[in-house]
């Protein structure tokens, strides 16, 4: 693992900015402890709205589209999810569940195996005969002896690499957990965030070693209060999400389903999914549509987008005009305004026929969180709203961090692009707080009854006006807006796990042999036993294409130190004549970045990657041998992603 650390630029821009303030004062000092009473107002004035303007006051009407499932088909919606089916389906080889089993760390087959129980009991329940006894045929490989070599169990690996990570000159960044509690009033506040190791497998050894508070200790609500968030950089670089292929990323999003679920065992947390039935599309063109619905429509205006054009329309305005007024998204628009921008917006915004030149920025802010909230379903999905709910719950951060991060990769690709493009615009906000006076705290407060509130979903928020509630919702929002860059990134270990995924679909024809114990200990004893990569041949021929033919090749020759953006940096000096390559941006160190073209690993154990220019591509060979590089343009970018 590299020592460098990788932060996002709202940390840094955060570190400059607690390096270069003096000490709170007492005023300052005492709303550590006590929130701004002008927000808490807000929130729940904000709620007033939605039930007033939403018709929340008629739930048993509105929540008819959203049900509970019934007994047994929440597991089996689970196992579906989670790429599982197959367990529970009679007609299906063992070839097929064990490839993905054969990745699964103990705490999290722990976790699919009580899904699984749960299954047959609730068949046993309505009488039905399970079809299968699916314990004695799948539970050798998700047991320690099966699943993990003898000598080390999945514990004592994550302790070992964490412990790595902790020992390692991160530059400063000191382990909260490993601070006293003197050393953390004298320094900085500062969060290392482990990646290598599943999330659940960390929460087994916190939960071991006591390292959980009992009690959620009372954080300020300013923007300095929150820590600084280091993730230590794998050699392998960072990977957002938008970097890996749709293949890649439904694996992601099953391996993460099951991680998170182990997690929320861990931690005790009942969470219970909606499902939202059929509901008839409104005549509207803009609100109450679904995002897919919308989206779909504007891709033949726009291919490509992301978002919806409408929401871009309407974040851009208030970037523009919005982010310096006073009191904005808190301030309300006048509602007979609001009523007529809404009807002119549904009426010619595709045809382009809306003047923004005299909309006032409260009316327009008013009408953002009016379409949050008017969607068909809740923007954070009927099936996972409870869950981001329950983070608020956890009492660590960085677990609260772990359960975000896996919950964002879960969401569908238009909620998760939507909700970024969001949270961008308000991490904006609160960049103009002494211009707008409306910090981290107020955002917060102010948006998350529109995220966490949506009326065909039940919600424990609004149970008795207790401040409680309203800070704890609040503080879920505040981290989405704080750590939205490291949220939107794949943890190292979904990496290996999908690689280990991959490889193990390549090679199924081992598992023809139907006795599955045996094999799975061959797999893990393949693991362990192969050599390393051949790093003699140094020499990669890396591919270069335009559009979608080949159009030549280019050598490079690696060495330890070899990075993307060096092998970026000489294909340019290569083509610098060329007229259809456009010229690199100089960093302050000498690399030059092109944001017009990048390297992508295709094939072997990976889809397609798009690579970090930081990437170490010795490290990336011996990781991925049979894969091939390409320079390729990017995909036009488009706004959220």
């Amino acid at each position: 693992m590299s020592v460098e650390p990788w932060a996002s630029p709202q940390d840094q821009a955060a570190a400059e900015q607690t390096d270069s303030t003096q000490e709170p004062s007492a005023q300052e000092q005492e709303q550590e402890q006590h929130p701004d009473k002008l927000c808490l107002d807000s929130f729940w004035s904000e709620v007033e709205t939605i039930r007033q303007g939403s018709g929340y006051t008629d739930l048993d009407c509105t929540r008819r589209d959203s049900r509970q499932s019934e007994e047994g088909e929440q597991e089996e919606q689970w196992l579906a999810d989670a790429g599982l089916s197959n367990l529970i389906s009679e007609d299906s080889e063992d070839v097929d569940n064990a490839v993905l089993l054969s990745t699964l760390t103990r705490t999290q087959a722990e976790a699919v195996q009580r899904r699984l129980d749960s299954y047959t009991l609730s068949l046993r329940k309505r009488n039905k005969p399970a079809p299968r006894d699916v314990r004695e045929v799948f539970k050798p490989p998700i047991t320690q002896q099966t699943r993990l070599p003898e000598s080390q169990s999945s514990e004592d690996l994550a302790q070992n690499s964490m412990a790595s990570v902790a020992k390692s000159p991160l530059s400063g960044c000191v382990s909260r957990s490993a601070m006293t509690p003197e050393h953390q009033r004298g320094a900085p506040k500062e969060e290392i965030f482990i990646t290598d190791v599943a999330y659940c497998e960390q929460a087994v050894i916190f939960l071991k070693q006591a390292k959980l508070p009992q009690i959620n200790v009372q954080r300020r609500k300013e923007d300095g209060t929150l820590p600084r968030v280091t993730c230590p950089k794998c050699r392998l670089g960072v990977t957002r999400i938008q970097d890996l292929s749709h293949s890649d990323m439904k694996k992601v999003r099953q391996l993460a389903l099951i991680d998170m679920t182990a997690l929320c065992d861990l931690l005790e947390l009942e969470v219970k999914r909606h499902k939202m039935g059929k509901r008839k599309i409104p005549e509207s063109s803009l609100y109450g549509v679904p995002l897919a619905t919308l989206l779909e429509n504007d891709q033949k205006i726009k291919p490509n987008t992301s978002t919806p054009l409408f929401l871009q329309a309407l974040l851009s305005f208030l970037e523009k005009k919005g982010v310096d007024s006073e009191g904005i998204l808190r301030v309300p628009g006048a509602q007979s305004r609001i009523k007529l921008l809404q009807q002119n917006l549904e009426t010619n915004f595709y045809s382009g026929q809306v003047s923004w030149d005299d909309v006032s920025p409260n009316d327009a802010a008013a009408l953002l969180k009016k379409f949050i909230r008017e969607l068909p379903a809740p923007l954070l999905t009927a099936e996972y709203l409870n869950t981001f709910s329950a983070v608020r719950d956890i009492t660590e951060l960085k677990q609260k961090l772990h359960m975000l991060n896996l919950l964002i990769l879960l969401l569908p690709e238009p909620n998760r692009n939507t909700l970024k493009a969001l949270l961008e615009f308000l991490s904006k906000v609160v960049s103009r707080e002494k211009r707008n006076r409306m910090n981290l705290w107020a955002v917060a407060t102010i948006m998350a009854p529109n995220l966490f509130l949506h009326k065909a979903i039940p919600s424990r928020l609004t149970e008795g006006a207790e401040k409680g509630h309203a800070e704890k919702a609040a503080d879920v929002m505040r981290l989405l807006i704080r750590y939205q860059d490291l949220l939107w990134t794949i943890p190292n270990f979904l990496m290996s796990q999908v690689r280990k995924l991959n490889e193990n679909s390549n090679r199924r024809y081992q598992f023809y042999d139907r006795r599955i114990k045996n094999l799975l200990r061959k797999i893990h004893t393949d693991s362990r036993d192969k050599p390393d990569k051949n790093t003699s041949e140094l020499c990669r021929t890396v591919k270069i294409q335009v559009g979608d033919m080949v159009s030549g090749t280019m050598e490079y020759q690696l060495n330890i130190n070899s990075r993307a953006s060096d092998l970026l940096a000489q294909f340019h000096r290569q083509s610098v004549h060329s007229p259809d390559n456009g010229k690199g941006k100089m960093r302050r160190n000498g690399a030059v970045l092109y944001p017009d073209c990048a390297l992508y690993e295709v094939g072997g154990n990976i889809g397609e990657h798009c690579l970090d220019p930081d990437t170490h591509l010795l490290d990336l060979y011996n990781s991925n041998n049979s894969g091939e590089w390409v320079i390729k343009l990017k995909p036009n970018a488009s706004r959220g992603v």
